[in-house]
């Protein structure tokens, strides 16, 4: 089979992109609960290797209790553990949520930063998070945030070939236009949720079939 042009990558790219546009517009760009950036910079963080409903059950509780990062800083490890000990890595989780508030007082001035260099100076931070704050938060699309449903359709519509996540960022960055940046992560969350699963893709009622290459 010939090599896929960038060109025609491009084009097909679009097309799937515009059969999504039309199953899910874009309102909400972020799945999560939150009420400003640093609230949903550590339900980001929180989200990693977990389901977003499971974070929105232990976020509540974790914001009545600090709700901004003066204290979330000040916070014990081991409290914020015992806040979020029902999701995944959640010591660490907890570490990081306490260290990146820490450094928020520090270098910025309790403020959530607003580019990717400084988002992923910060401690748990890597840009796919960097990248779902910047979008949500501050409405700027510099990237495509790359979590594990966007990783496994990219390479099932064979857009990437890259096995790490940043690798298959740059790939698609480069067959999408920026203008549908800031789309790409929700519209893909969604088609994988409902039909593009991981073990059981739903490929007899994907409205998408007749363009995926990986479909039967």
């Amino acid at each position: 089979m010939p090599r896929e042009s960038r060109a025609a990558k491009t084009q097909r790219a679009n097309a799937l992109l515009d059969c999504l546009a039309q199953v899910y517009p874009v309102e909400e760009k972020c799945l999560l609960q939150y009420h400003d950036a640093f609230s949903l910079l550590i339900s980001v963080m929180l989200s990693a290797q977990t389901t977003d409903a499971a974070v929105d059950k232990v976020t509540p509780v974790l914001f009545s209790r600090w709700p901004d990062p003066a204290s979330l800083a000040a916070a014990s490890v081991a409290e914020v553990s015992e806040t979020i000990h029902s999701l995944g890595f959640y010591h660490t989780k907890a570490k990081n949520c306490v260290l990146c508030a820490q450094k928020l007082l520090a270098d910025f001035g309790g403020d959530v930063p607003d580019t990717m260099a400084e988002l992923i100076s910060l401690p748990g931070v890597g840009r796919k998070t960097a990248n779902i704050v910047l979008n949500c938060a501050f409405n700027r699309a510099e990237g495509i945030a790359v979590d594990t449903h966007v990783f496994r359709i990219a390479r099932r519509w064979r857009l990437s070939a890259a096995t790490e996540p940043t690798k298959v960022e740059q790939d698609l960055l480069k067959v999408i236009d920026s203008s549908r940046w800031s789309m790409v992560n929700h519209s893909l969350v969604l088609f994988g949720r409902e039909y593009c699963d991981a073990r059981n893709p739903r490929c007899a009622s994907c409205p998408v079939v007749d363009l995926c290459p990986a479909a039967p």
